[in-house]
């Protein structure tokens, strides 16, 4: 991989697009003081990720709505008048999650370029799955606000219950990896219990049930943004892992 990453770094410095700068090698294990000249990449191949879950032109009054709602709970004014951070956090989604690990916007470009997060690889605003997550750690909830694009379409002017499903996973996953570190999902129950019409907007809300050692056990209810219709319930089990259950499978 080094070879390859030296070879790229030698095309473009051939065109004119590479400048060297004296700086730290990144990623690298090097004595602490030590200081060498590096290549640095061009910027225009690390432009600024997108963050899917701010508000676009395709959002509803209802999902606009609800996003304000508990946007406004990320921030609390005191009785002083300062700003403090609320019991709410909302959740930043790119459409890759290596891409902003140590190191992995390197690894990202060069090894997969082209790998995008299932849920976010339909560029197209409004077309498929429009969500954003808010989290409380505090009462060790998580929330979802979910309006479904025509492309989620199953049952005519309905929302296949495979995208309901990979919204459900997404959405506790994103829970129990907060509230245990890095999980996989080891069994998903859901009972269907209405159907969700396309273009609407709906809550996922997630609870810690329990956890007992390496197992985070997570219920998920999916409503209208109302509480007035139950939509699905699931029942979910998640494994803590590491890399060596990875790399052993």
């Amino acid at each position: 991989m080094a070879r390859s990453v030296g070879r790229i770094c030698k095309g473009f410095q051939r065109l004119g697009l590479l400048s060297k700068q004296t700086q730290l090698i990144p990623f690298t294990r090097v004595p602490v003081g030590t200081v060498r000249t590096i290549v640095t990449l061009p910027s225009f191949l690390f432009p600024q990720p997108r963050d899917f879950s701010l508000p676009n032109p395709s959002w509803g009054s209802e999902m606009t709505r609800m996003y304000e709602h508990y946007e406004s709970q990320c921030e609390v004014e005191t009785e002083g008048g300062q700003k403090q951070k609320g019991p709410w956090q909302r959740l930043p989604s790119y459409n890759r999650l290596l891409k902003y690990a140590t190191g992995g916007v390197y690894l990202s470009k060069i090894i997969q370029s082209k790998a995008r997060l299932f849920t976010r690889n339909i560029r197209n605003p409004g077309a498929a799955f429009e969500y954003v997550l808010f989290v409380n750690k505090e009462e060790q909830k998580c929330v979802c606000i979910l309006q479904a694009g025509h492309l989620l379409e199953g049952p005519p002017g309905h929302v296949h219950g495979g995208a309901i499903a990979t919204m459900i996973d997404t959405v506790t996953g994103t829970h129990a990896t907060i509230l245990s570190g890095p999980v996989m999902t080891a069994n998903l129950n859901i009972n269907y219990r209405r159907p969700i019409p396309l273009g609407s907007t709906v809550l996922l809300e997630s609870s810690l049930e329990k956890k007992e050692g390496r197992k985070t056990f997570i219920t998920c209810r999916v409503t209208s943004t109302d509480g007035s219709k139950l939509h699905t319930e699931t029942s979910v089990l998640f494994l803590s892992i590491t890399a060596s259950h990875l790399l052993g499978g």
